[in-house]
């Protein structure tokens, strides 16, 4: 005799039009496209470790490792060849501390941070603003804006060295314009030379930050202006209630960049002043600090130690930086997160 069907065990009843009750007839086999999907997963996974295996083993040969090796020279007093043996532990890293030469480095650095982004901001945003406006010869002017940028900074260095010395270029013009009180000693004053060199600074480098924002100002839609210029707005209002506030993912990006190449910054000091006349001078910076104080000083075990006080310095401002001011910008950026 054939058993009734709703009491066959292995079979779950649906009634019609109704779903199957919690715990009744849940577990079904995995369909095909189930089985397709997590294939596809295990290709993805594949052809991203692909794709980002050599840039990943670069990223460790080049950067972890370096950083790796400067921190285990820098337990040692090092002269640069044979295997380190004599172990300091941490005196190097008191040393650096307790420095009053690392502290007027880091001080330098510090005022040209800040200085590179008071001066350099604000007038790449002027000159950004002016060549996004239809007029005669705009290329030119953002070709030659740009031109400093991709000069070599020994070239750069060795001119405006040659133009700022007692003899030099900038003040025999200000003494044929008639204005011979201002010819200043330049590059060896200390209450000048800081400034000689955040003024040089800001003539290589305000082109990028200009090419930046000129790419900035091109994402935002035209129709925002139009718009904005129907209801009566002025053109700075429209400038601060709509340019500024959309191009302020771009200038906090550009602050980034800024800060980190102020901090570590070492070319134009080293070309134009030397080891010895940037800390009399008043324009050493950490970078000048550690090749002179490691390198040319023979003690490559201490300079490998400033090395990673410089890194542990830039990758703290990065993070607090990271932390407090891309996040609106990063948002967006991040997948897979829970809301």
């Amino acid at each position: 005799m054939t058993q009734p069907l709703s009491e066959n065990p292995t079979t779950t009843t649906i009634p019609l039009g109704g779903s199957p009750a919690p715990g009744e007839g849940a577990r079904t086999a995995p369909s095909p496209a189930g089985r397709a999907r997590r294939g596809v997963d295990w290709r993805k996974h594949l052809e991203i470790a692909l794709l980002a295996g050599p840039a990943v083993v670069m990223f460790l040969a080049f950067v972890i490792f370096p950083v790796v090796m400067a921190a285990y020279y820098g337990f040692f007093r090092w002269k640069g060849f044979g295997p380190p043996t004599e172990f300091v532990g941490l005196d190097n890293y008191k040393i650096i501390l307790q420095d009053s030469a690392f502290h007027e480095a880091l001080t330098h650095n510090a005022f040209i941070v800040v200085a590179s982004l008071v001066l350099q901001g604000p007038a790449a945003v002027a000159v950004a603003l002016l060549l996004n406006q239809k007029m005669r010869g705009r290329s030119l002017i953002r070709v030659l804006i740009f031109v400093p940028y991709v000069v070599a900074e020994v070239i750069v260095g060795t001119g405006w060295s040659l133009m700022l010395q007692t003899t030099g270029a900038v003040n025999d013009l200000l003494t044929e314009v008639g204005l011979p009180g201002w010819t200043v000693d330049w590059l060896s004053d200390p209450d000048v030379a800081i400034w000689s060199l955040v003024l040089i600074i800001t003539w290589k480098y305000i082109g990028f930050a200009v090419i930046l924002f000129l790419a900035g100002l091109q994402s935002i839609p035209e129709e925002l202006f139009e718009a904005a210029a129907i209801d009566g707005a002025s053109y700075w209002q429209i400038q601060r209630a709509i340019t500024v506030p959309l191009l302020g993912p771009t200038i906090r990006i550009w602050a980034f960049l800024s800060i980190i190449g102020s901090l570590q910054l070492f070319d134009l000091v080293y070309i134009i002043w030397g080891q010895y006349v940037a800390s009399t001078a008043g324009t050493s910076t950490m970078a000048t600090y550690m090749v002179v104080s490691g390198r040319n000083a023979g003690n490559y075990g201490y300079g490998n130690a400033v090395a990673v006080v410089l890194f542990l310095i830039s990758l703290a401002v990065a993070l607090i930086y990271q932390r407090f001011v891309l996040p609106r910008d990063t948002e967006g950026a991040l997948t897979g997160r829970s809301k």
